[in-house]
């Protein structure tokens, strides 16, 4: 008894083209998976695309797809200024499924995980909100202790407090983290 495979197709129009979609990747060496409820191909267990259906296209995405070549400039990406590396083939009709240029992207994408191409997670950097500089300035202890953090959870402190936007929702996050601080704890040390 086969099991039965799943499509992820949020809105029902593409099945039959997912479908087909399946059966070209399925020419190549990946194996499918799924993650995050959409099928999912992978090399030595790392992501290398993925299928999905929308409600305006059904769309092939690449993992890594900012380092393929792209001669017919049919890649996008999906949010600009968010998405850093990858890359999505979209397909409205049937007949814009064109099994050879799939295949061929598809060889590349492969080619490209097999030499390790990847984009390092840039680090965010906080600067001391000035709400919490008044405050450890105004307190060597409170200053002693934040020390005592280790960068990262001294950054969870920084991004906590510099993510609101208004001066009244920054005081009271710094009122709820100073006794965390002066006791030592971090921030998330509960869901640690």
């Amino acid at each position: 008894m086969e099991k039965e495979r799943k499509v992820w197709d949020k809105v029902h129009l593409w099945e039959s083209e997912l479908e087909e979609l399946k059966a070209i990747i399925a020419k190549t060496e990946l194996v499918e998976t799924v993650k995050w409820g959409a099928p999912t191909y992978t090399l030595n267990g790392k992501n290398v695309l993925g299928i999905g259906g929308f409600t305006n296209y059904f769309t092939i995405w690449f993992y890594k797809g900012v380092f393929l070549k792209d001669p017919k400039g049919i890649l996008v990406n999906a949010q600009e200024g968010t998405t850093k590396s990858l890359r999505q083939w979209r397909f409205t009709t049937r007949a814009e499924i064109n099994e050879k240029l799939i295949l061929q992207y598809a060889a590349e994408a492969i080619e490209v995980e097999r030499a390790g191409m990847a984009i390092k997670p840039q680090k965010k950097e906080f600067a001391v909100p000035e709400v919490l500089q008044k405050e450890l300035n105004a307190s060597p202890e409170m200053t002693t202790a934040f020390a005592a953090f280790k960068p990262y959870k001294q950054n969870e402190f920084l991004e906590y407090i510099c993510s609101a936007k208004r001066l009244e929702t920054q005081l009271s996050r710094l009122e709820k983290v100073k006794p965390l601080i002066l006791e030592g704890r971090g921030l998330n040390d509960k869901y640690r």
